[in-house]
């Protein structure tokens, strides 16, 4: 496997069908009987692969896992943005597959047994990491909403954060609720109410940086 310079540092989100802070997270299991299923994304501020920028563009995957990802089986769909030029579809593709190093993309895709076709679309994206918000939207597709947290018997917002020292996928991210979350095209889902990660993060070839 050629092991390309590469770096994509930006506004990151997950959110999944756990319960809120994500037990995948914690004790490397989904809440019971549920599996794992639901989207990652980031809206890169600053990238490269190789000589080639990835500045302002977004990508977004949606997945599903029928227990634990570490015990594989799983199915993916990406989506990229179609501002992206042929090159650079092809270097974002390469990085969320795993083939050009980083061992949080390896490890997923090691796991994963189904990817659907990679669309090219336009990709809403909006986030507020400090007032725990986002949202992320493709037409025909996809949605997602976060809200944030709130405590139930006096309504007001919940402040989470967690941090991961020695986290592969993100090191800090603060926890919010998935208030919609629901895929229409290969991989079909629809929550509410679930797990939401907001995180600034840096990813490169050699992994996680910060």
């Amino acid at each position: 496997m050629e092991n390309l310079d590469w770096s994509i540092k930006g506004r990151y989100l997950k959110n999944c069908n756990c319960i809120a802070s994500c037990p995948c997270d914690t004790v490397g299991v989904p809440s019971p009987d549920k599996g794992c299923e639901g989207m990652a994304g980031m809206h890169i501020v600053q990238g490269h692969f190789d000589r080639l920028t990835l500045d302002g563009l977004t990508w977004v995957v949606t997945y599903r896992w029928p227990g634990a990802l570490h015990e594989g089986d799983g199915a993916v769909q990406a989506f990229i943005d179609q501002r992206a030029n042929p090159d650079q579809r092809a270097a974002l593709l390469r990085i969320l597959s795993g083939q050009a190093g980083n061992v949080w993309f390896e490890f997923l895709a090691s796991t994963v047994t189904q990817v659907f076709e990679p669309q090219f679309v336009p990709i809403e994206f909006e986030f507020d990491k400090g007032k725990r918000k986002a949202r992320v939207a493709i037409v025909g597709a996809f949605e997602t909403v976060s809200a944030p947290l709130i405590i139930p018997n006096i309504g007001q917002e919940q402040h989470v954060t967690v941090r991961m020292p020695n986290g592969m996928e993100y090191r800090e991210f603060e926890v919010a609720q998935a208030m919609i979350l629901k895929g229409t095209a290969a991989l079909k889902f629809d929550h509410r109410g679930t797990h939401s990660s907001l995180a600034e993060v840096e990813h490169t070839h050699l992994g996680i940086k910060g």
